[in-house]
């Protein structure tokens, strides 16, 4: 049955021109969609990772230039500038960041298109019907899309979503891309491109960032530029898994793993002697021992035997740079 319901898909994606799906967007649901363009110093943290200049889409959440995105192309960013559809561009500042979504927030100058309303994402089931919209070239433009799958996602960044949303076909300007239904409420956010959109099959998609993610924390994140929910002890560390096991690929330089020691291509082998199964496992374990400054006990492959090393966690906040163009 579920091999049916993901050949279904791919039908779907084949036989279905995407354009027929893309008749839908009106003109005020494409003013919602802006230009971001932001650059960071040269310093930054993020700068070697992300790039100094970062491009991508906003969407236009209320009437007083409230922009939402998603949050690396803003992270520690110094100027930002917001492009409307019809080609005005506004200087905005940087609201918000939530590391735990990757929602960033922006708030424009001056008032700039008008707003998308926040739709429900919990619906959103496999072979949904969705758009997509991102600002690229001249202005706002779109293709209709199919939602694949969702399933949890981990990142290498120390990131877990557990129900992320997996459309088809791929948008190639996904970053901070509007995913909306048929009546124009906004659904996601865009993160990312994915080459298996659908799982164990070689069809390049797009991860989107649920919209339901945002209400609980967007008034703190408005008012405050963060979240209240408790931070996560972060470890610096960026991870995958290769042949099913969880090897580090690089450390944050001045990080808490760098402090200790870790380098790239040690074997995360469990945490507190307890194996691990995958990076969630990695990262569910390291976040239910406490909030940042936390002792992380780290099993770690060295030749043919397992050490443990202490990573004592810091907070990935004081860490970056953020809002520096407050």
């Amino acid at each position: 049955m579920k091999k049916r319901g993901l050949l279904v898909i791919l039908a779907l994606v084949l036989a279905v021109p995407v354009h027929v799906l893309a008749r839908e967007f009106t003109a005020e649901t494409l003013d919602a969609v802006v230009k971001v363009r932001a650059e960071a110093p040269a310093d930054a943290r993020t700068a070697a990772s992300l790039g100094p200049l970062r491009e991508g889409t906003g969407v236009v959440i209320d009437s007083n230039g409230l922009v939402l995105t998603i949050g690396y192309l803003i992270l520690e960013a110094s100027h930002v500038q917001i492009t409307d559809s019809t080609g005005r561009t506004v200087p905005a500042r940087v609201l918000g960041y939530d590391h735990a979504t990757g929602f960033g927030l922006l708030r424009a100058r001056s008032a700039v298109g008008g707003p998308l309303p926040l739709g429900l994402s919990e619906d959103l089931g496999r072979g949904s019907e969705v758009l997509i919209l991102s600002y690229s070239g001249n202005g706002p433009s779109g293709q209709g899309a199919y939602v694949a799958s969702r399933r949890e996602f981990a990142g290498y960044w120390e990131y877990l979503l557990e129900r992320a949303i997996f459309t088809v076909p791929h948008h190639a300007s996904f970053g901070g891309a509007a995913l909306i239904d048929r009546a124009g409420a906004l659904l996601g956010i865009g993160s990312l491109q994915i080459p298996e959109a659908i799982p164990g099959q070689p069809v390049p998609g797009n991860m989107f960032v649920p919209i339901d993610l945002l209400k609980p924390i967007l008034s703190d994140l408005t008012l405050k530029g963060r979240s209240g929910a408790s931070p996560r002890p972060w470890l610096g560390a960026q991870m995958e898994e290769v042949g099913g096991h969880v090897v580090i690929r690089r450390v944050s330089r001045g990080g808490p793993a760098a402090r200790s020691g870790l380098q790239a291509g040690n074997l995360v082998a469990g945490v507190g002697g307890i194996a691990v199964e995958g990076l969630a496992d990695v990262y569910r374990k390291v976040w239910a021992l406490g909030a940042p400054g936390v002792s992380v006990p780290l099993n770690i492959l060295k030749g043919v035997r397992v050490e443990e090393v202490r990573v004592v966690s810091g907070d990935r906040y004081d860490y970056l740079r953020l809002n520096p163009s407050h």
